[in-house]
């Protein structure tokens, strides 16, 4: 196979892909890829009030009531993915084409996969398949993924869409594919289904939109560069490989969602809001019946982030509890983060979740802990693949006149990068402000019996454990 010149690559983009799907595509601006350009079957599917719903879906939830920047929607998230794993598959298609057998056919599965993979996503996102729904529908296994597939399934059939079976077929497996985690498969061309959710080895589309507009939302700085990986990338035994000069860039991608998941997605007051929403909403279960949306697609569309303002609204007796909850968090009298530890490395692979029940049994004997009265929340943040090094099951290739692929062991890099792969973080937070102090204490005390040591970084401030509300 020949190099990919840039020039050619220019060439084909603008010549080819864009000037002729211009006569019959739509062009938005988005302020992260700049202009998108949307072709006729991806709006079939835009265009139906269940794609639209993704407007009134935060993309990071409740987080914005802590960075005000992060008000994005899953909206432009998924047209961000859509324009990525086009942008992917088109530059193998350009490069290796005629080698893969790219076709007409497998753009535009991939850039529906992309475009339609988070349309399952419930009120304020993952929030709702993880805290929300494990709580009133205990031992129900749930997932967004599973329900996209349902959601695509009404989508077409609803609106009439004409698909051809084998691409609406495909486009589900691509969605899945992250969930599958099959690093061998039988599929033909399963290059093709690393692009937008990768179950091999974590580098996909979904991570590079995410990373880049989050970062942005949220006023930080990103120093991972997804172009890079998007121009270089080459497919070997069907798989997407990558140049060993790309071996950091690849590892930025990895610290970079890591970094995001401990200041951004896990901030301990994003946490305890998200704990306030989802007592909430629990309350508000049996008069309202949220739960029940997820059995049918024609009713889970409906189902969106406005749930919380039309119970902040209502006058209806039996909301009062979640009402004052939402209230609560307007005015800024939130649930209580009183202190955290990072499990100690050595005792991660046995580690059980810490509980409610664990703290309040370690309360000094003047305390009046109740059970009800704690929360405990039990953080993993990896590089995603657990407790192992992700890029172990990445293939790099020296140079593209090479034609053989091999793995990279860190040490051959730098001795700078981790040499632990994951955190567990185990935080407590107290409903009544005026419990932080015996809970606080409570949780020393627990500490102390389980690892005959105190292991949070600081004593919980005295200024907090006056608190009083």
């Amino acid at each position: 196979m020949g190099d990919c010149n840039s020039d050619d690559f220019r060439t084909y983009t603008s010549a080819t892909s864009f000037v002729d799907d211009r006569r019959f595509s739509k062009h938005v601006h988005d302020n992260v890829h700049g202009n998108i350009y949307l072709d006729r079957l991806s709006l079939k599917f835009i265009d139906t009030e269940q794609f639209q719903r993704l407007r009134d879906l935060k993309q990071l939830g409740l987080t914005y009531m802590v960075y005000p920047g992060a008000v994005h929607s899953r909206f432009e998230h998924s047209l961000g993915v859509y324009w990525l794993a086009s942008d992917a598959v088109n530059r193998l298609r350009t490069c290796q084409g005629r080698e893969l057998g790219i076709e007409s056919f497998d753009v535009q599965t991939v850039k529906l996969a992309g475009l339609l993979h988070d349309v399952g996503h419930g009120p304020f996102s993952h929030m709702f398949e993880r805290e929300f729904l494990p709580r009133v529908r205990d031992g129900l296994k749930w997932s967004h993924e599973d329900m996209s597939l349902k959601m695509i399934d009404y989508i077409v059939d609803e609106h009439g869409i004409d698909i051809d079976s084998d691409c609406l077929k495909k486009v589900k497996e691509m969605i899945v594919a992250s969930e599958e985690g099959n690093s061998v498969s039988s599929k033909e061309k399963q290059f093709l289904y690393d692009i937008v959710a990768n179950g091999r080895n974590g580098i996909d589309v979904d991570k590079f939109d995410y990373i880049e507009r989050d970062t942005r939302a949220c006023g930080l700085g990103c120093n991972f560069q997804f172009q890079r990986l998007l121009e270089t990338m080459r497919v070997m035994d069907n798989e997407i490989c990558y140049r060993a000069k790309e071996y950091l860039t690849i590892h930025k991608l990895f610290s970079t969602r890591a970094d995001l998941h401990r200041t951004v997605y896990m901030h301990p007051k994003v946490k305890a809001i998200e704990l306030m929403v989802v007592d909430a909403l629990i309350k508000a279960n049996d008069h309202l019946q949220i739960a029940s949306y997820i059995d049918e697609p024609a009713q889970y569309w409906m189902l969106d982030d406005t749930i919380v303002k039309r119970i902040e609204t209502s006058t209806d007796q039996e909301l009062e509890e979640s009402r004052n909850l939402i209230r609560r968090i307007r005015r800024r009298d939130i649930y209580q983060f009183c202190n955290e530890f990072a499990v100690p490395k050595e005792k991660l692979e046995h580690f059980k979740n810490v509980t409610a029940q664990d703290i309040a049994c370690s309360q000094n004997s003047d305390a009046h802990l109740n059970e009800e009265d704690v929360i405990v929340t039990n953080v993993k943040i990896d590089l995603a693949s657990g407790r192992n090094n992700p890029l172990e099951r990445i293939s790099f290739f020296q140079d593209y006149d090479s034609f053989e692929k091999f793995p990279i062991k860190d040490d051959r890099i730098s001795h700078l990068l981790p040499a632990c792969y994951q955190d567990m973080i185990v935080r407590v937070y107290t409903r009544k402000s005026e419990l932080v102090e015996a809970v606080s204490e409570a949780f020393e005390n627990f500490q102390l019996k389980t690892y005959g040591k105190k292991t949070q970084v600081h004593a919980t401030p005295e200024k907090k454990k006056r608190l009083k509300y």
